[in-house]
Parts: C-alpha cells; sequence; structure tokens
C-alpha cells in the first residue's frame, strides 16, 4: 500500500447566494417593527438616501432630467434590480435543499466580507467601522434584574448593621422567582466570619422576608411563600378579608396542599372539619397570592405587536380588503443630488466610488423593501380569499391551509411564503391575529351541512367551547369530549383531545370538577 498527493483542475458550476440576497432574505421575514427600525439605522449611516416628510410629491427630476416617482426610487444602471430577485426564487425552487444551507453559511461567513455590503449598515465613510461597538449602542437598554431591585430596597430598610451584608449575601442567591433553595449552613460558610453561623443567617432571612416587597420573597418552600403573603395581606388595614378566612387559608396551605392542587375538596372537608363553602372562600383568598411574586419585580421583555397589514370587510362587494399597514414606515429616496455626483467625471474618483458604493446599497434596500411589500401583499390576499369563513363566523371555521399550496399558487418557492409569514401580525375584524396562525392542516369532518375539512386550530377553538359549556359539577372527561366533537362532526382519537387539552392548559375533568 502506498499514500501519494498529487493536484488536479477540476471545472465545475455552483450558484451561491449573494449577501444582498439574503439581506433581501432578511427582509422579507422582518416585522414591521423591525423593518421600520432598518431603514431608519440605513437612514443615519448612509447619505445617498433621504427622508420625504409628508406624501411623496407625484413626481421627482431625474439626473438626465426625466421624472422619476418617488414610489419608484431611482434605478441605478448595472446595478442590482427585480431581475436578481427572481434569479433568487429561481435558485430557490431549483435548490431547496440548499437554501437555508447557504443562508447559514454566509450568515456565519466573516472572513471575506463582500465590500459592498456591511451587515450592521452600509459604510458611510472610508474609514473602518467598529461593528461591535455598533452594536453595542443600537442594543435597548437592559432591564434592572431581580437582584438589583432587591438590594436596592435592602440598602434602604431599618435593620440591624451585623445583618446587612448577611441579607446580601442571601439575595445573591435568590433563584429568579424568588425562591432561595440554598442552605442557610451553605450560605453561612459562604458568608464567612467567625460569628456568622445558621442562626444567624436565618434572623437575616426573616428580615429580608419582612421587609422586602413584594411578600413571599425569600421563600424556601411554597407554602411558606403563600403563608408570607397571607400575613402581609392581613396586616393592610383594608383586606376585606373576615379573619376566620385568613384562619382557613393558613390551615390548607400548612396541611393540605397537596390536597389543593389536586382538587380533592371532600378530603379536606374530612379532615379539617370545614365545609365546603369555608373551604372555597378560603380558596378565593389564596387565588389573590402567587407562587412566584418576584416575577412582578421583574419586567418582561415583551415588544408590542404592530399589524403589518390590515383586513377589513366591504359591505357594498360583500368581500374582504387587505392592505399593509407600511403608512409607518419613513418615506425614503434616493437623493437626486448624490446621484448626480456619482455620474459626475469632474469629481476625485474616491469620492465617486464612495457615493457608487453607498447609492447600491440604497438601491438594493428600497428594492427589498418594494419586493417585501409585493411578496406580502399577494401572500395575505391569498390567505384571505382562502379563509374567507373565519373572517365571517370566528376559529371555529378555519381551514387547512398548507404553505406548498399557497406557494403554487403565487408561484413562488414555499421558503418565500414561510419567510414572509414569519413574526407577521394582520389585524382582522376578529382581532389581530398571527399570520401564521393560518397555515395548518387539519380533518376532513361530517355535518349537517355537508362534508368539509377543519383546521387544527378550529379543532381545539370547538374543544375550548365544549369545555365552556360543560357541567363543571359532572365535568366531561376525554371520551366523553370525543363524543361530543363527534356530534360537531369531528371524529378525533382521544390521545388527540388529550394533547389539545394539555396545549389549551385544560386540566383533566378531574381537577375541572366543581364542588
Amino acid at each position: 500500500m502506498r499514500f501519494e498527493t498529487s493536484q488536479h483542475m477540476r471545472m465545475g458550476q455552483q450558484m451561491r447566494l449573494a449577501p444582498r440576497m439574503i439581506q433581501s432574505m432578511e427582509i422579507l421575514q422582518m416585522p414591521l417593527a423591525e423593518l421600520e427600525e432598518r431603514i431608519q439605522q440605513e437612514l443615519e449611516s448612509n447619505p445617498t438616501l433621504e427622508q420625504v416628510d409628508g406624501a411623496p410629491d407625484s413626481e421627482t427630476p431625474s439626473p438626465e432630467g426625466e421624472a422619476v416617482p418617488d414610489t419608484a426610487p431611482l434605478t441605478l444602471t448595472g446595478e442590482p434590480n427585480s431581475a436578481e430577485f427572481e434569479r433568487l426564487d429561481s435558485y430557490e425552487q431549483s435548490n431547496p435543499d440548499a437554501v437555508e444551507n447557504e443562508y447559514a453559511q454566509d450568515m456565519t461567513r466573516s472572513e471575506t466580507p463582500d465590500p459592498d455590503f456591511d451587515r450592521m449598515g452600509p459604510r458611510s465613510s472610508g474609514d473602518d467601522r467598529d461593528a461591535k461597538s455598533e452594536a453595542i449602542a443600537a442594543a435597548p437598554a437592559r432591564g434592572v434584574s431581580l437582584s438589583e431591585h432587591l438590594r436596592g430596597q435592602w440598602a434602604l430598610v431599618d435593620v440591624e448593621g451585623s445583618l446587612r451584608p448577611l441579607g446580601e449575601v442571601i439575595i445573591n442567591h435568590l433563584e429568579e422567582d424568588g425562591y432561595l433553595r440554598t442552605s442557610l449552613e451553605t450560605l453561612a460558610e459562604r458568608a464567612g466570619g467567625e460569628a456568622t453561623g445558621p442562626e444567624q443567617m436565618e434572623r437575616a432571612l426573616k428580615a429580608l422576608q419582612l421587609l422586602i416587597e413584594p411578600a413571599g420573597v425569600g421563600a424556601r418552600t411554597a407554602s411558606e411563600c403563600l403563608l408570607l403573603q397571607l400575613d402581609a395581606l392581613e396586616d393592610q388595614e383594608e383586606s376585606g378579608w373576615p379573619g376566620t378566612t385568613f384562619a382557613n387559608a393558613r390551615t390548607l396551605v400548612e396541611g393540605h396542599l397537596d390536597d389543593i392542587t389536586q382538587n380533592r375538596l371532600p378530603r379536606i372537608a374530612e379532615r379539617t372539619g370545614l365545609s365546603l363553602d369555608e373551604i372555597k372562600e378560603a380558596l378565593t383568598l389564596l387565588r389573590r397570592l402567587s407562587l412566584a411574586p418576584a416575577r412582578r419585580l421583574v419586567d418582561d421583555d415583551v415588544r408590542p405587536i404592530i399589524p403589518d397589514a390590515v383586513v377589513e370587510y366591504d359591505e357594498a362587494q360583500d368581500r374582504y380588503i387587505a392592505y399593509l399597514n407600511d403608512s409607518r414606515l419613513p418615506n425614503v429616496r434616493i437623493n437626486q443630488e448624490y446621484a448626480r455626483l456619482a455620474k459626475d467625471k469632474s469629481a476625485e474618483k474616491k469620492d465617486r466610488e464612495f457615493v457608487k458604493t453607498n447609492l447600491a446599497n440604497a438601491q438594493w434596500l428600497l428594492d427589498a423593501v418594494g419586493q417585501r411589500r409585493h411578496t406580502l401583499l399577494r401572500v395575505v390576499r391569498a390567505v384571505v380569499d382562502a379563509q374567507r369563513e373565519f373572517f365571517d363566523f370566528g376559529p371555529q371555521a378555519l381551514k387547512p391551509l398548507p404553505m406548498t399550496g399557497v406557494a403554487e399558487q403565487l408561484g413562488i418557492h414555499v421558503a418565500t411564503v414561510s419567510r414572509a409569514v414569519a413574526d407577521k401580525h394582520i389585524a382582522t375584524p376578529r382581532g389581530t391575529v398571527a399570520l401564521r396562525k393560518f397555515f395548518s392542516g387539519g380533518v376532513s369532518t361530517k355535518g349537517d351541512s355537508g362534508d368539509g375539512e377543519m383546521a387544527w386550530d378550529a379543532i381545539k377553538a370547538a374543544l375550548k367551547e365544549v369545555v365552556d359549556h360543560e357541567d363543571r359539577s359532572h365535568p366531561w372527561s376525554d371520551e366523553q369530549l370525543v363524543e361530543e366533537l363527534k356530534k360537531r362532526g369531528i371524529d378525533i382519537a382521544r390521545r388527540t383531545v388529550a394533547k389539545y387539552r394539555d396545549q389549551l392548559k385544560i386540566p383533566s375533568a378531574r381537577l375541572r370538577r366543581a364542588f
């Protein structure tokens, strides 16, 4: 056996996604709020783009003197235009498996970036830009953490000086829900000091539990968390609850918490001697409490939902019309002075090259936004036509709608449809709905009005309606829910009912029972 190396030349063709195409895919996938932010970043970094206040003028003179509408920005000779987007769609159609792989490779490739494209935005000057600094500057402000909240309160409370550092140690070991799951012995060892022991840590913990808000922070168990909140609520002058209710609630928490979670109220009544009415009243009080009160201190990073499209009913024509909600996007266009400068032979070469690069970036962004508008509107209109019954009757009338069907109808790749609906919402007469909600599979149904099809989400809505109208003193089991759905023409298995019930956070029949 012999090993040897040799060199060979091989000619071949391989189609790759250019960074500009990746940018167009990203823009298509952006929801309205992110797209608005992206355009604002481009306005700040690209001097060849300008924002027009108010409604766009009908026409703007071009460098050659002809009229160019603002809605169709100046197309630069030799730069990417709609043909490039057609080439992208052709590539996706012929290479369905390579699209996502190529996208992932280009997103992670950083050794040889394209000179005309910067993922943090086009270059606005010839100087090198610090991408990390720009990313940090563009990032939203960090919210205040739980430990920062609690340390701020602990620094202001009146407590013994020896307990203050121990309280800070406890705060540093609290988990996100506010519970202390580290033993006091371990905390005493980490606090250090000869006088520090479990007894001192216990005193510091009691002080923290009494002086820090909200009540329940620093609890070691669920029952201790609820008892701390009961004590704080009872100390309020206008709690509105009689003392016997507080006493009964403490009895339930201290000895029957497991029976409460399993809805075994008759067993609690038998063991405590309380009536069902007294137990129900105590449970009503307990429902005002929280098992994770510390989460109230930390704001969830929930961004507001801004619908990308609006669907309205036209009574005159008895149809639903859809239009894009892009009025909040800044009205931008190519700055004509820079367009002239790019063709001015008397200007310095480096200046003309700089302007041409930024003009190309600006033109591509406008083309990509226009392509997004065109694709998204076509997809939304296809959804409105296919889901007319949803807008008329509600979620239970939702029909199965595979993305492949819409892609074939519009003559585009299914990946394009997937990007167009990603993180998008539409405002409808039935409320603001995620666009992806309209795309799902389903089952065949048989009803009084004939055979048909029903989407999975419609089945979930029907299941929820059945449960909402059941007799709570005798709730239906999963087998009975299957029979009730069959009466509506929905034939699904019991395990499917159980799965959908879990997804809807509907408890089992035993836990739904009302005594």
